[in-house]
């Protein structure tokens, strides 16, 4: 047994529930403000913040005892959403879709101060996303079919950087590079994180809404909306003689996958099905030396699989693993 938990927010619900992630067992029930989307984990592990993009409002959250701890509202929250926490500066960033404003935020508390906002001057800012050294900060902007990057520091924006068509899936890869997954257009960009240079597209599945890196790097993993499946992407993939991130398998799992996360091992991921109201459990391949040598000799890698699925409530969508 572990005291590890998983967090889903069901938006439809305005809950979140709190999953042991070994048992699938419920023993927490969490009521939220409207319609709970994002939720990332504070650096120590003691709060997550989950944004409720209905209701405006950012909530913080205690994981010991469950109770909301903070409740920050604002007149330029419109559909707040993407969160990512800036451990080597205490920030936390958001993004709010429809102001596209782009909103940090010091936790060293933990409670959340705001400390600034500015726009993105795009459409639709979504998601965001941080460089391995927190140097940089990028935001997906879902109408603008670019990607904006800014310079965390000085919250200068560095450039609007082309991708495809309705980017709203993002991360930075420690090898990769700036991951991109399109929604309208089912590709997921690649892109130089330090020079914004296009460096090709991946072929996806249906609807790409998320990219989440496996905590050792070896994998990404894609839940593609409308297909009810997951692209498994490796990320030093060798194709016609070069290293490049493609996708190596795809996994159904229930209707609509959307948030996902791993745990901390790598061993296991957790894919929440908004539509069938539950939370796929992935298993990944067994580390091998055969499996090594399919790498690279171009071979298929063994797939992940799924093989367990943890009930829910109404449209579970953002997830969290909290390790403790």
């Amino acid at each position: 047994m572990t005291d590890d938990r998983l967090v889903v927010l069901n938006k439809d619900s305005d809950s979140i529930a709190v999953i042991d992630p070994d048992t699938g067992e419920t023993d927490t029930v969490v009521e939220t403000d409207f319609n709970p989307h994002e939720v990332t984990v504070g650096p120590d592990g003691s709060v997550i913040y989950v944004t409720c993009s209905l209701g405006g409002s950012l909530l913080t959250i205690d994981t010991d005892d469950w109770t909301v701890k903070d409740r920050f509202e604002h007149e330029s929250f419109d559909f707040p959403h993407g969160l990512a926490v800036r451990g080597t500066a205490d920030e936390l960033w958001l993004a709010s879709t429809y102001s596209s404003q782009v909103f940090v935020f010091d936790i060293a508390d933990p409670i959340p101060t705001l400390i600034d906002h500015f726009p993105t001057h795009q459409d639709k800012s979504h998601m965001v996303a941080l460089t391995p050294d927190d140097e940089t900060a990028f935001i997906a902007n879902i109408g603008g079919d670019n990607v904006t990057a800014i310079d965390a520091d000085t919250r200068e924006i560095s450039a609007d950087i082309p991708v495809g068509e309705g980017p709203e899936g993002i991360a930075v890869h420690p090898t990769a590079g700036l991951l991109v997954a399109n929604q309208e257009d089912s590709r997921l960009s690649v892109v130089d994180p330090e020079t914004f240079a296009d460096e090709g597209i991946a072929v996806l599945g249906d609807t790409p809404i998320r990219v989440v890196p496996s905590p050792d790097g070896e994998y990404v993993l894609v839940p593609n909306r409308e297909g009810d499946d997951v692209s498994v992407i490796e990320a030093e993939f060798v194709r016609d003689g070069e290293v490049r991130p493609w996708e190596v398998a795809r996994i159904p799992v229930g209707i609509w996958p959307g948030g996902t996360t791993f745990a901390p091992a790598g061993d296991r991921a957790f894919v929440a099905n908004n539509k069938t109201n539950d939370v796929s459990v992935l298993a990944a391949p067994e580390a091998s030396d055969d499996a090594e040598s399919d790498r690279e000799s171009e071979a298929p890698v063994p797939d992940w699989t799924e093989v367990d699925r943890f009930e829910t409530e109404l449209h579970p969508d953002g997830i969290a693993y909290v390790e403790r």
